[in-house]
């Protein structure tokens, strides 16, 4: 049994689940998860026996307990040595961008939620979602042009920032987001990685459907 426990949700709807997930699958630590059925009677009981504020995702490693996905993945970040740029301007930029999605992109959340499986869903572009996507498609050029050369990810080898955009990729796939070329380019390498690949096959086999989540 490994020494960490990833205590996730549904994976067809958990972002903040995918994020520590496809960033521990990259840096190659192993671990142990378990996943709870969000949105049922028993979901908040079933997290609370894992961690303290009744969400998910929750890390555990031996008497130590993490919560909040960008926090899970700085810590997996120090326990690899790695998901951080080298360069300390990249790096900066990096921490920077994954605030930004961390805290942000609230109409991108309620508008279009993360539905893995689903494809061709539409809704209406609204005046701030649109500022959502384009924010995003800016920021994914930017990352790139700067920092980019040396690999296909957004500082050129995989990083936090990649994992917590990971939902974004599958958010616009579901919604069909219009990006520029260079942020399509982005968003190609980054659906077909093998580890949203896995976590995208999982999702299809689960049978739970959470109806509000499933919008379009």
């Amino acid at each position: 049994m490994s020494q960490l426990l990833l205590v996730i949700g549904n994976k067809n709807y958990s972002s903040w689940s995918l994020r520590p997930w496809i960033l521990l699958r990259h840096l190659g630590l192993a671990f142990d998860e378990v996943q709870v059925r969000l949105s049922t009677p028993s979901s908040k009981s079933e997290i609370a026996q894992h961690g303290p504020h009744g969400r998910v995702p929750i890390l555990k490693h031996g008497d130590l307990t993490v919560w909040e996905s960008l926090a899970i993945c700085e810590y997996i970040a120090e326990l690899a040595g790695a998901g951080w740029p080298v360069d300390r301007a990249a790096r900066a930029m990096a921490r920077a961008a994954c605030a930004e999605m961390h805290a942000g992109f609230e109409t991108l959340r309620s508008s279009w939620p993360m539905n893995a499986r689903a494809r061709n869903r539409r809704t209406a572009m609204t005046p701030a979602l649109k500022g959502d996507v384009d924010r995003i498609d800016e920021l994914w050029m930017d990352c790139r042009r700067r920092f980019g050369a040396a690999g296909p990810w957004l500082f050129g080898e995989y990083s936090v920032a990649d994992a917590m955009y990971a939902p974004v990729v599958l958010r616009f796939n579901t919604y069909g987001a219009q990006l520029s070329e260079g942020s399509r380019w982005y968003f190609a390498t980054a659906l077909a990685d093998s580890a949203l690949q896995e976590w995208i096959s999982a999702a299809r086999e689960e049978t739970w459907v959470i109806e509000d989540e499933e919008v379009g």
